[in-house]
């Protein structure tokens, strides 16, 4: 809940009474975010079994049959405060969307058909990929979540609502159109999550979630998600939250047991990539491959050059439904395509080749760690491969300061890679 309506001054709130205006509230804002994290309690239990956690039978029964068999270090960490129904921000570099899952089916009230939990993403197939994780995690607990987001029809999602909506999965934009028009009702939702917190923040949307959270109960349990604790989520904590706990996930834990290889290989200019790549796989043995690109328009024209060598590709990409992107996941995993050529993979946690390319280099070293990590045989050995331009010299400085981390130049001999 609101820390104003627990009495506690807080710099910037409005007088007892007053409407609250979350972006006057931003403005009035001037405490430094290293002074706003040492203001919260850090949350310290770590288990290393899901056993130990107290979870619900049918929650576990979920979380094995999802293939998961030991706690990451994230969930070690993550999981258990939301079940408790304290107020948490976590920072981890990934494995946030079964945390959050986790918690948020712990939590609900399944005698209730009504919307208890609402969970705020920053993209569209983010939105999908994580509702299929819930419904997947929480199958014989019989949950009923939705995916919303622009693009789609209110009337449509109003519908579903209508018929026992339990968890909403959505984008920042649809959820307050959905509000507004009172297509949701707001009155049972105890639980707020707000996924990828410092890029819906710093992306445009930050008078939108003050916006969505004036119209929530002012009684109601928040977790944040993010990846490296921006300014803007600090602030959204301190204001909003009651008694917030900080959940640190030690990047050098999250990466234990990681084992890939990292390597880049030197483009003079951009169209230069698909020859290199036609090299890379006439002296690799590739028998599954994962293409990074940046843009959605990227994937169907590098799909299509592939094609033409007679190479079996599937795509995905954001633009596509959630069933079109499954289908193509699935392709890869039978072996009914070799290659599989996307922009992101948010959510598909299982899946992971022996080989992943980074046709075009994330901007973000956070988005290259999630590419890389799809790198891996059974427990973690594989190989990423980025294509990387003078342009992209000092990315891929960051990424590599960032992962503490050398990226070798890929050699000239590359049978031995794997």
């Amino acid at each position: 809940m609101f820390l104003r309506e627990q009495g506690v001054a807080v710099p910037g709130t409005a007088p007892e009474g007053a409407q609250f205006d979350g972006k006057q509230h931003v403005s009035m804002m001037t405490t430094r975010p290293t002074q706003i994290c040492e203001e919260f309690n850090t949350y310290n239990e770590i288990y290393d079994s899901f056993t130990k956690m107290g979870l619900r039978e049918n929650l576990l029964k979920g979380i094995y049959a999802y293939g998961l068999e030991k706690p990451s270090a994230v969930h070690q960490r993550g999981i258990v405060p939301l079940c408790k129904g304290l107020d948490v921000i976590q920072q981890s570099l990934y494995g946030t969307t079964v945390t959050l899952a986790c918690g948020v089916l712990q939590r609900l009230d399944y005698g209730s058909a009504e919307c208890q939990a609402l969970v705020l993403v920053p993209t569209r197939d983010l939105a999908q990929e994580t509702e299929k994780v819930i419904g997947s995690l929480g199958q014989w607990l019989g949950v009923k979540a939705l995916a919303c987001f622009g693009g789609t029809s209110v009337r449509g999602d109003k519908q579903f609502l209508s018929s026992s909506v339990q968890v909403i999965v959505a984008t920042p934009g649809r959820v307050l159109d959905m509000l507004r028009r009172r297509a949701l009702c707001p009155d049972n939702i105890r639980m707020f999550v707000l996924d990828e917190a410092d890029e819906i923040l710093t992306g445009g949307l930050k008078d939108q979630i003050y916006d969505i959270i004036q119209l929530l109960p002012s009684k109601i349990q928040f977790g944040v998600f993010c990846t490296t604790m921006s300014h803007e989520a600090l602030e959204l904590c301190q204001k909003c939250m009651h008694e917030p706990m900080k959940v640190i996930v030690p990047k050098d834990e999250e990466l234990k047991g990681i084992s890939y290889k990292q390597f880049y290989v030197k483009v003079e200019k951009e169209e230069s990539k698909f020859d290199e790549l036609c090299d890379l796989f006439r002296t690799m043995a590739v028998t599954q491959c994962i293409i990074f690109v940046n843009a959605r328009r990227k994937v169907k024209s590098l799909a299509e050059k592939m094609r033409g060598r007679d190479y079996t590709v599937s795509t995905s990409h954001g633009g596509m439904d959630q069933q079109a992107r499954e289908v193509a996941i699935q392709d890869l995993s039978s072996g009914s395509s070799r290659v599989l050529v996307t922009t992101d993979l948010r959510g598909a946690d299982a899946l992971e080749v022996p080989v992943v390319i980074n046709y075009d280099l994330p901007t973000q070293p956070v988005q290259y760690l999630r590419h890389v990590r799809r790198s891996g045989q059974p427990r973690g050995k594989g190989v990423a491969i980025s294509f990387v331009t003078r342009a992209d010299d000092r990315v891929l400085s960051d990424i590599q300061r960032f992962c503490n981390a050398p990226v070798a130049e890929l050699p000239s001999s590359t049978a031995d890679l794997q």
